[in-house]
């Protein structure tokens, strides 16, 4: 039985730009996480490219998810141990959210960034999703490490 769940959004002014990030998630018995969508509001002033922005904050989404989830680099020796994509966990496929809608707000002001503001909000309201589902509240990073089933 998944336990579906949304949380107050999580808002982040970055590079001048406003974001609001709401993620819905659903966790399954045995703690497997699904999210089926996320909503990004962006106030980024005046939008130059519409689409792009809307793609830049897609993108947001699952690169959120995947420092989320896996984000971990670790040394050993003083030695960073992962060396590239083989042996440095990312968000495939079936991590990445189902649905991404991105609400770019209409505006007057100077233009502001779009590339990296989508990134900030995601992992918090992810995080608070995930609260609300299980009552579990997440201390650490990644997601990984943490144990979600119902249990």
């Amino acid at each position: 039985m998944s336990r579906p769940c949304t949380d107050l959004p999580i808002t982040r002014v970055s590079v001048t730009s406003d974001v609001a990030t709401v993620v819905e998630v659903e966790v399954n018995d045995q703690g497997g996480i699904r999210i089926p969508r996320v909503d990004t509001v962006v106030d980024a002033g005046l939008v130059v490219n519409p689409e792009q922005t809307r793609l830049q904050f897609e993108g947001a989404a699952v690169f959120g998810t995947s420092l989320a989830r896996y984000g971990e680099i670790t040394a050993k020796n003083g030695v960073i141990e992962q060396s590239n994509f083989n042996d440095y966990q990312i968000a495939r496929m079936e991590d990445a959210p189902y649905q991404v809608n991105v609400h770019v707000l209409e505006s007057d002001a100077p233009p502001a960034g779009v590339g990296e503001p989508g990134v900030p909000p995601f992992t918090p309201a992810l995080c608070n999703a995930l609260f609300a589902a299980t009552g579990k509240r997440v201390r650490e990073l990644p997601l990984s490490k943490m144990d979600f089933s119902a249990a």
